[in-house]
């Protein structure tokens, strides 16, 4: 039924390509270890919170932009999947985000997560690499405008301009599907670039 009702309205979805490289070394020197999916949750909060045109939502007739960036984790579950939200993830660092992952992935497999812990967010993150799958046009959910979605990632030649040569790099496809009344062409594509930007230097993160 959710997905009958986000259907509903004018999403659209782009995508681009983004090198994994810098972000698995990085993810090497921390503990706990964030999985991909966390770095992209940090990386869409900080692209939210530099641009807040983009964290908005329609309601009515109403662009209102969000008083806080709470971005949701898709969690697969037994019977399905729930989307616990993350309050404020722009303000969490990637410890704190593995941290309240952990507790979250927790909560939702003893089928424990309460409504008010799946509402109110303004975008969400779906890590469906994890099941072998490259590229995607998730669905955001009904109350949420963008949904990103990471794909699985592979060993690919990339040509380095200063070797002049082809050189192997971890590479994913990366996908931002959004509610087109909301969000533009333009919008959604400078977004995603941004995230893009932020996931192939980590430290940044």
């Amino acid at each position: 039924d959710a997905m009958r009702r986000s259907w509903s309205r004018p999403l659209a979805t782009i995508g681009s390509s983004v090198r994994l490289d810098a972000l698995l070394r990085d993810r090497q020197s921390r503990d706990p270890k964030p999985g991909p999916a966390l770095y992209a949750v940090r990386a869409l909060a900080l692209a939210l919170a530099e641009n807040p045109s983009a964290a908005a939502k329609l309601i009515g007739g109403r662009v209102v932009n969000s008083d806080s960036i709470d971005i949701g984790v898709a969690v697969e579950a037994e019977d399905g999947i729930m989307v616990p939200i993350i309050r404020a993830a722009d303000k969490a660092s990637l410890a704190e985000l593995a941290t309240k992952y952990a507790e979250l992935v927790e909560l939702a497999r003893k089928r424990r997560v309460s409504p008010d812990m799946q509402a109110g967010g303004i975008a969400s993150v779906s890590n469906f690499g994890t099941f072998g799958v490259e590229w995607g046009t998730p669905i955001p959910l009904p109350d949420q405008t963008l949904l990103l979605g990471l794909g699985a990632g592979k060993k690919t030649p990339w040509w380095d301009e200063e070797k002049n040569q082809f050189v192997p790099v971890t590479e994913a496809q990366i996908t931002l599907s959004f509610d087109h009344r909301s969000l533009d062409g333009g919008g959604g594509g400078r977004l995603l670039k941004r995230v893009t930007e932020l996931l192939e230097e980590p430290g940044q993160l």
